[in-house]
Formats: C-alpha cells, sequence, structure tokens
C-alpha cells in the first residue's frame, strides 16, 4: 500500500477505513494501511516547516502564518514552526528546539547590547588590525575583512571577523591576538550570563 505519492496512499487508506466501518477488513490490510498513514503524517510534517521558511522568506508574517496554521497568535506560529522545522544543534524534541533557539537569541540580544556600550573599543581595535604588519595571506584577507566591516553601522558584525583574525595571527602578534581574546571570552560570558538569566525567568514561572 506504501507509495511515494502522498495523494495516492491517502486515497487507499480511505478505501481501508471504509472496508472497516464495514467490518470486511482483513487485519492485514489494517496493519498496512496505518504503515503507510504514518508514511504520510511524516512526508506531511517535514513539508510544513519548508513551507513556513519559504513563506518566511518570501516576506511573509508571522501574523500572515497564523490561521493557515490553525493557530491563535503570530508568537504560537512561530512556535509552531521552530517545534517542527529539523535541529540543527542536536535537541532531539520539538520543546528542546524552541527552548535552544529562545536561549540563542537572549544571547545573541545581549551581546548586541554589549558590543554598542563598547562600540569605541571594538571600533578602535578594529583599526589597528587593518595596521598590522607581518600577516600571511590568509591574516591579511581575515584583517581586510574587518577593516571592511569597520565601515558599517552594527558594531556587532565586528565580532565575528575579529575572532577569525585572532586565529590566523602569527606569534609576533601575540599581545593582540590575547586582546582580541578577552573581546571573545567577555562576549562568551555575557551570552552565557543572558542564557541563564532567562533560564531562571522561565523557572520561576
Amino acid at each position: 500500500m506504501r507509495n511515494e505519492d502522498p495523494a495516492r496512499t491517502v486515497r487507499a487508506v480511505r478505501d481501508v477505513v471504509a472496508e472497516a466501518r464495514s467490518g470486511v477488513t482483513e487485519p492485514e490490510r489494517l496493519l498496512a494501511a496505518l504503515a503507510a498513514l504514518k508514511d504520510v503524517r511524516e512526508q506531511l510534517a517535514a513539508w510544513e516547516p519548508e513551507l513556513i521558511a519559504a513563506a518566511r522568506a518570501g516576506g511573509t508574517s508571522w501574523t500572515a502564518l497564523a490561521p493557515a496554521l490553525g493557530v491563535a497568535s503570530r508568537q504560537a506560529a512561530e512556535r509552531r514552526f521552530l517545534r517542527l522545522r529539523p535541529s540543527v544543534s542536536g535537541e532531539s524534541t520539538g520543546e528542546a528546539r524552541v527552548d535552544a533557539e529562545r536561549d540563542r537569541r537572549a544571547g545573541d540580544r545581549a551581546v548586541a547590547e554589549w558590543a554598542r556600550r563598547n562600540s569605541a573599543i571594538l571600533r578602535q581595535l578594529a583599526g589597528q588590525a587593518g595596521a598590522l604588519r607581518g600577516l600571511d595571506a590568509e591574516a591579511r584577507e581575515s584583517a581586510d575583512r574587518l577593516s571592511a566591516v569597520l565601515g558599517e553601522d552594527d558594531v556587532t558584525g565586528l565580532l565575528a571577523p575579529m575572532a577569525d583574525l585572532r586565529a590566523r595571527l602569527p606569534r609576533e602578534h601575540t599581545g593582540f591576538a590575547e586582546r582580541l581574546g578577552e573581546i571573545g571570552m567577555h562576549t562568551e560570558q555575557v551570552r552565557r550570563d543572558a542564557v541563564d538569566d532567562r533560564r531562571d525567568r522561565q523557572s520561576s514561572r
């Protein structure tokens, strides 16, 4: 009964349901129909987050998606998407994926706020990176990328290029690498503190 065409499979299952209602279905056909129905559910479950992601990429708001998903609010629509989409970081349940995404967002917000408060320091380091000498091709490329981001308004964009440059600096620039490392360690602590705070507030509700 299993078929790659979900519509055909559903029709076959519907026939078995009709037989079951009349009391003439063999147990083997019932088991086959149940197995086929499981396959269809899994296929539909895989399609839903893909369609949601495509709609979001096309500019559809969570508010507009909510009624199509059968939920009452934009928050519920986004939560449904987070629960359905495949995990990229190992979470095994939908609720774990929701929590992981909220942790990430809390951390991102805290790091962005810290970066804005310390924008002068970050911009100074980025400017100094552009003047470094004795870099190999990869390190120079990282330094140039950091210099390019320096011209943008959002200072949070400096953090990833700084970490990349730190990993590529030669020994003669150990002192500068340590300064970049301090930035990385501090932002990670800010992120961890924000996540811990979010979880504490959640557990106290």
